[in-house]
């Protein structure tokens, strides 16, 4: 031992080692090596988290008069439990010196500190085997067998062997349990908004809307914690009661809490990331059926990677989120031209707290949307037939369904209902809310990538030029852009597309979520869309083919909510923490509970995708 630091006493076996060695050293001692021993620890017990060695050393000479630096002393205060080093330094002192001191350490020592005897620790009890007869008849009133489950958008569906609906987080866990004893898949659902297969299972799915819960409401440091089934339009309620809001928001409200934030859900505005960026901390069930808690403090890589992780890693039950205090936007919306917009773009993104923009493709009509923070009392415009539901709905359905038919309109039906709707500018103040959500209307095919600012404008005009030509610019479709961004599709015809409006432009600030589109870079969301008129298809898979080619290009990500063809190959190479998140859920869920056909697709390696 180095003498010169400062040792806390932690081992007594050594202790006791030691002081047994001086006694056998002495044999006329009359004191035995177990009495001393015994005594020894017990002191030793009392001082273990305290005491230091020159502390218990001067202890000693108070206690016995003797000198603790003479050699004999030296023997007792050595807790390395080296034998040849108490014996070398055995001094030749009388035996009835060593029967006295031993025999005043033993009776004077509980003068100096409460001899406390340590705690048995429990016994860890062997977890008595599940019974999976037993766990079907407690889970069978919370089960729909064989029920189909559709998405929001009726573009995917599935058979799920069992559908879940569980009241408590509890009942989570027994889910977990059963599926893990009979090799079931498990995925989690919310609002089912997802326009993918990413919900879909042909296993245990779990239904997550009766977890919707309130927590906890921290007025002071204005965050909320609530189950993550909850939907965002009763968080908005709960919330207004407090006088607090979501500092952002994305096109609606339908979605639940654990959906949102698992898929990177974003609003715009160039100061404020994607909502994922606003969860504080979390709670998830994993493979095992173990409650994990992670933050931004605690595990903090479970956390970042927990955070948007599509349901792979777990069942998400709570989330703290940061919130802000109430406020109204003021929302301005005028009418541009494509080429003015892309040109002055970096200014416009800045020109408010929230931008976004929608391009009606077939034309260079662009719409700027802005919203500002304000106190002025709440004002909407008067109703027109312009701005009306039954003409954006019913009208405009009712036309797209007519161009299924004939698709040579629709350059002329976007200009219609550019003109009927967007030609004028618009105002109004509203509740945060009210004006960030606005109706999606009806079923649709979407997709939607996520690229650097920079590349913005030069995205946008290839979009233009592969609208109306059919043809990706051979300058982006090169081997190495094509390879690099792990797609599978190409285009081949060269006929100009007919596709629906509007595109959507939006821009968000980077943050550090591990999978986040926006992860490490101040990112333009750009969406497309292809309207499904009463529910009916429509040709889409060029257009998307084409647009991946393109935002792969310019090192796009895509979102994850949405269907896409990047491989995990791709994907690797766009996110540079894919490697770390896949090390994570193989930890969490060796087996592969959790996966399904899209989670399979993308973050899975294709070496291992057949294993899981």
């Amino acid at each position: 031992m180095n003498q010169s630091q400062e040792q806390p006493y932690q081992d007594l076996d050594e202790l006791s080692i030691v002081v047994a060695d001086t006694t056998t050293h002495n044999p006329n001692s009359t004191v035995s090596t177990s009495t001393f021993t015994t005594a020894t620890i017990a002191t030793m017990t009392a001082t273990t988290t305290t005491t230091s060695t020159s502390t218990f050393t001067t202890s000693i000479a108070a206690v016995t008069g003797y000198d603790t630096h003479d050699a004999a002393s030296t023997t007792f205060i050595s807790l390395d439990g080296d034998d040849e080093v108490a014996s070398s330094y055995y001094p030749p002192t009388p035996p009835q010196v060593y029967d006295e001191m031993i025999e005043k350490i033993v009776s004077e020592t509980k003068t100096l500190v409460e001899v406390v005897t340590p705690p048995t620790p429990p016994k860890t009890p062997t977890p008595a085997p599940v019974d999976p007869s037993r766990l079907k008849q407690e889970l069978q009133a919370l089960s729909t067998p064989k029920r189909t489950f559709e998405n929001w958008a009726r573009t995917f569906r599935c058979v799920p062997e069992q559908y879940y609906t569980p009241n408590t987080e509890a009942e989570i866990v027994k889910i977990i349990h059963l599926a893990r004893i009979l090799g079931k898949k498990v995925k989690a659902i919310g609002t089912g908004h997802s326009p993918s297969d990413l919900a879909c299972t042909d296993g245990f799915m779990i239904n997550t809307d009766k977890l919707d819960h309130l927590i906890e409401v921290d007025q002071k440091n204005m965050t909320i914690t609530v189950e993550a089934g909850m939907k965002l339009h009763k968080l908005h309620d709960i919330l207004e009661l407090h006088e607090l809001a979501m500092s952002n928001l994305g096109s609606i409200s339908d979605q639940s809490v654990a959906g949102v934030m698992s898929t990177a859900t974003h609003g715009t505005g160039a100061e404020y990331p994607s909502l994922c960026a606003s969860v504080l901390d979390m709670t998830m069930i994993t493979a095992t059926g173990e409650r994990l808690y992670c933050s931004k403090t605690v595990q903090p890589d479970i956390f970042n990677a927990a955070v948007c992780s599509l349901g792979s890693l777990g069942i998400i039950t709570t989330m703290t989120l940061q919130c802000e205090p109430a406020f109204r936007l003021e929302n301005k919306q005028e009418p541009a031209k494509l080429d003015h917009v892309l040109n002055n773009l970096d200014s416009i993104i800045h020109s408010a707290e929230h931008v976004r923009l929608w391009w009606y493709p077939h034309t260079d009509n662009v719409v700027i949307w802005r919203a500002n923070r304000t106190t002025k009392e709440i004002s909407t415009p008067k109703p027109s037939w312009r701005t009306s539901h039954w003409f954006n709905f019913h009208i405009y359905q009712g036309l797209l369904n007519i161009c299924r038919y004939i698709p040579g309109l629709i350059p002329t039906l976007s200009r219609f209902m550019f003109w009927a709707t967007q030609s004028k500018p618009l105002e109004r103040v509203d509740d945060s809310v009210k004006v960030f959500n606005f109706d999606c209307l009806f079923p649709q095919y979407v997709n939607e990538w996520s690229i650097p600012w920079r590349h913005t404008a030069e995205a946008l005009r290839a979009l233009d030029k592969f609208i109306e030509s059919g043809r990706v610019p051979d300058e982006l479709t090169s081997k190495d852009n094509a390879s690099s961004s792990g797609l599978v599709q190409k285009t081949s015809s060269s006929s100009p597309l007919k596709v629906h409006f509007p595109v959507e432009i939006r821009f968000v600030k980077k943050d550090n979520v591990w999978l986040s589109p926006a992860y490490g870079v101040d990112s333009c969301y750009i969406g497309i869309i292809m309207y499904r008129p009463y529910g009916k298809p429509v040709p889409y898979k060029r257009f998307w083919a084409g647009y991946e080619q393109i935002m792969g290009a310019f090192d796009g990500r895509p979102h994850w909510a949405k269907a896409h063809s990047v491989s995990y190959a791709g994907l690797e190479k766009a996110y540079p923490k894919m490697a770390q998140f896949t090390e994570i859920r193989e930890t969490l869920d060796p087996e592969g509970m959790f996966l399904n056909d899209y989670l399979r697709r993308h973050l899975v390696p294709e070496e291992k995708a057949l294993s899981v």
